[in-house]
């Protein structure tokens, strides 16, 4: 280590701001000239740090199971007779929902019914926040030979999260719909009008635009509308809730800021299968836009 003097130490300190700050207007000038070299090079560098992500996490994610599962050996007698009471339910309910499948796939089959196609997607896991004071992001980590593209959906256990915008080679990042350029077509379940959802950097996007006469109820559900966009309808996202009179937000089913899992789903266009039954149309060669809505078993969502 070369030896220097206290006051070539003193300049040297007096020069690291003006440094930085010479550094960062470099930066910012690239980004304006080279826009895509600069996403190039943020690609790389979130691809090299994925990983470490995922280490760093490990720890916190051992420590918060080990909480929890104290926790949970605590309440283990009562969660056990709860278990019990709804098993029983859960019985009667199954032999329910077998005979009304049963029922519906009958009525399907009278009907010549063109089931929803089949849509790909994966799970992965949320290996850092990188939500800023102006921006709202997740990073995700994904396989080598992954085939997640930029404009694919992201979800949660309940529903709509955000888009994919940027995919590296092991690495994806995904905007979130409280993002303050989110805007999404919304339709609401009760009054059945058409709104836009508008993130603001808050936990719960605004709703805006919606009609004079139909204001939005409180706790009724939103769904997405899926005009004018790749986004398909239907998709749940949450429910209403009056912050303050006349400041309509959308309460997602799952908090943004504890995002752990998602699933990326691929909503594509697909090849209808037809259904297996007597004097169906049979479909020409060419390749159909659908609409399709989110499956309930996929959401695993109870409506």
């Amino acid at each position: 280590m070369i030896p220097l003097s206290i006051h070539v130490k003193q300049g040297l300190a007096k020069l690291v701001l003006p440094f930085l700050f010479v550094m960062a207007c470099l930066v910012m000038l690239i980004g304006q000239a080279q826009p895509k070299l600069v996403e190039a090079m943020r690609l790389k560098v979130t691809d090299f740090l994925a990983p470490g992500y995922a280490l760093i996490e490990e720890p916190f994610n051992f420590i918060y199971n080990f909480a929890h599962s104290f926790k949970d050996l605590q309440n283990l007698s009562s969660d056990n007779k709860k278990l019990k009471e709804e098993n029983i339910q859960l019985r009667r309910w199954y032999h329910v929902a077998m005979g009304l499948s049963e029922e519906n796939m009958k009525l399907k089959n009278q009907l010549h019914w063109i089931p929803d196609p089949k849509l790909s997607f994966v799970t992965t896991r949320v290996v850092a926040d990188v939500s800023g004071v102006y921006h709202k992001a997740i990073l995700v980590v994904l396989g080598e030979d992954h085939a997640v593209s930029p404009g694919q959906v992201a979800l949660d256990g309940f529903g709509l999260i955000g888009r994919v915008t940027e995919v590296g080679n092991r690495s994806a990042r995904i905007l979130l719909i409280n993002d303050d350029s989110s805007r999404i077509p919304i339709r609401l379940s009760n009054s059945h009008a058409q709104a836009i959802m508008a993130g603001d950097n808050s936990l719960y996007p605004r709703l805006i635009f919606y009609p004079e006469d139909k204001h939005p109820i409180e706790g009724e559900k939103v769904v997405t509308e899926g005009q004018g966009d790749t986004l398909p309808a239907g998709i749940p996202i949450g429910y209403v809730h009056y912050l303050k009179k006349g400041q309509p937000v959308v309460i997602p089913y799952l908090p943004l800021d504890h995002l752990r899992i998602v699933r990326i789903v691929d909503y594509g266009n697909k090849e209808v299968t037809p259904p297996d039954a007597p004097g169906r149309i049979m479909p020409s060669n060419k390749k159909v836009r659908q609409g399709p809505v989110a499956s309930p078993t996929m959401l695993e969502h109870n409506e």
